[in-house]
């Protein structure tokens, strides 16, 4: 079977496919489902929880028992910083629910001395795990 390109028979069955079968639909649409200020709308709310989350666990850092927390698993400022921008926004979002509950406590008095200890130690386990995760990546 030879195909000739300028054959009749050839052609016609081309022009049949072009017309018979139509573009989606979707390809027609003029507009969109998600206009493009609802994009950008979310992506500057989904940044400024990002950037609210970051913002709560540093500031538990820089509070004593997270400073003393970095300083016995021996880990740099900086280092904690990279590695949380690394992390998902519900990693970050999680890790930042735990720090704010945990410098209420810490704030409030309901914490024992033991218990600022089990938090600094909880606090230096996240961090090594944080790391981690940052390192994986």
């Amino acid at each position: 079977m030879n195909f000739n390109v300028r054959n009749p028979f050839y052609i016609f069955v081309t022009l049949m496919l072009v017309a018979v079968l139509p573009l989606p639909q979707d390809v027609l649409a003029q507009e969109h489902v998600v206009t493009a200020a609802d994009l950008h709308r979310d992506m500057v709310a989904a940044s400024q929880a990002r950037d609210t989350s970051q913002a709560k666990v540093l500031k538990f850092l820089s509070t004593d028992p997270g400073r003393k927390a970095l300083k016995s698993a021996n880990v740099p400022y900086q280092k904690v910083q990279k590695a949380l921008a690394q992390l998902s926004d519900e990693e970050l979002a999680r890790l930042a629910a735990k720090s704010e509950k945990w410098q209420a406590d810490f704030a409030g008095g309901k914490l024992t001395t033991n218990e600022t200890y089990i938090l600094i130690a909880v606090a230096t386990a996240l961090i090594i795990l944080l790391i981690v995760i940052a390192a994986g990546r």
